[in-house]
């Protein structure tokens, strides 16, 4: 892995080179101009994890740059700051690693951290540990969340000790409505705060004006996507395999008073065949699912992109957003979807500026 170098004074130059990769690789599809959203060209990651690396009576935070020749090869790069990182985690960084420099106990076999943080300044902090963890760890890892103004977790094998909670509340801004989201420990949440209320806010946007109809969400995680466009649909059915992230989105949904949408939990193959009668059970029953008329899927699946069979059941419905994480996956997606479907919108998130990763969003409807 190459450690980005962020360089504001280039920024626009590696965005341009983002848009002609786009351009470039979705020209057969003809699509329409490509809208592109900007991120902040610094400290953009609100969430982060690093490897502590002990030398005789130092440590420090570490990552690894593996030689591509040679993969078992791994350079370890130390990083006192990270400007990658939201400001919040450069500031702890210093703070964390000099109150681990002065106590043993917190110190001792420490092998990772990692920070979740928010626009507004929230912290929680997860110390993972080679040795279990005792009340002496306790009460100085409490102390240490006063002194710092954190939450801290601790973990080792077969042990997660929570000191405070195990979340933070972040609060995005979208096209002025103040949206709330618990975002648990060791889950997935959106890193880049800047761009994702960007991307709800074009989600809206694509997806107004059906409020006489239903939406359905695959892979809807926290209800991050499920929260902000709950009030363009009549009511929203959304699927989620973790029971983690299905918990947190009912949270959301609660405390962001959305009562026209039910999270089910259940994995995009085994809603496919929900939908075609092909599996019952409670799950099933209690999404009733003949009190839908869906006009709209929002997808937003892992790197692996979707299988030709979830493109044959996105295919039936009028209007299609999906958002990827990796162009070349949405691309073999596009080659089926476009048979019965064409490309409405065409944008690009820059989720990781100064690195080859393309977010991207695309609004189909039936041809």
């Amino acid at each position: 892995m190459a450690i980005p170098v962020v360089e504001p004074e280039r920024y626009a130059e590696q965005l341009a080179a983002k848009r002609d990769y786009l351009e470039s690789t979705f020209a057969a599809f003809q699509p329409p101009a490509l809208e592109v959203f900007e991120s902040p060209p610094g400290y953009y990651r609100q969430r982060c994890e690093f490897r502590i690396w002990h030398e005789e009576d130092d440590l420090f935070y570490a990552m690894f740059e593996v030689d591509p020749e040679n993969p078992k090869n791994k350079r370890v790069i130390r990083l006192d700051q990270y400007a990658v990182a939201s400001e919040r985690i450069n500031q702890l960084m210093p703070q964390l690693r000099e109150a681990c420099l002065r106590s043993d106990e917190l110190r001792r076999r420490l092998f990772q951290v990692e920070f979740l943080t928010t626009l507004s300044g929230e912290a929680l902090v997860t110390l993972i540990y080679h040795r279990p963890l005792g009340e002496e760890w306790e009460r100085e890892a409490r102390a240490l969340e006063v002194e710092l103004g954190i939450m801290i977790i601790g973990r080792s094998r077969k042990q997660r000790i929570v000191l405070s909670r195990d979340h933070v509340w972040e609060r995005l801004e979208v096209d002025g409505r103040a949206l709330h989201y618990q975002q648990v420990e060791n889950s997935f949440t959106q890193p880049n705060a800047h761009i994702c209320q960007k991307m709800l806010s074009w989600a809206r946007e694509v997806t107004a004006g059906h409020q006489q109809a239903d939406l359905v969400e695959l892979y809807c995680g926290n209800g991050n996507f499920t929260i902000a466009l709950a009030d363009n649909f009549r009511r929203v059915l959304a699927t989620e395999i973790s029971r983690t992230s299905v918990a947190s989105a009912n949270v959301n949904l609660e405390a962001n008073g959305v009562t026209n949408a039910q999270i089910g939990r259940m994995s995009a193959e085994e809603f496919s065949q929900a939908l075609k009668g092909e599996k019952a059970g409670r799950r099933v029953a209690e999404m009733a699912l003949d009190e839908y008329d869906f006009s709209t899927v929002l997808v937003d699946p892992p790197r692996a992109g979707l299988d030709a069979q979830s493109c044959e059941q996105l295919s039936e419905y009028a209007q299609i957003v999906y958002i990827s994480c990796n162009p070349a996956t949405l691309a073999e997606n596009l080659t089926i979807l476009t048979h019965t479907h064409r490309i409405e919108r065409f944008a690009l998130f820059d989720q990781f500026p100064f690195t080859n990763h393309c977010e991207c969003g695309v609004l189909l409807t039936r041809r």
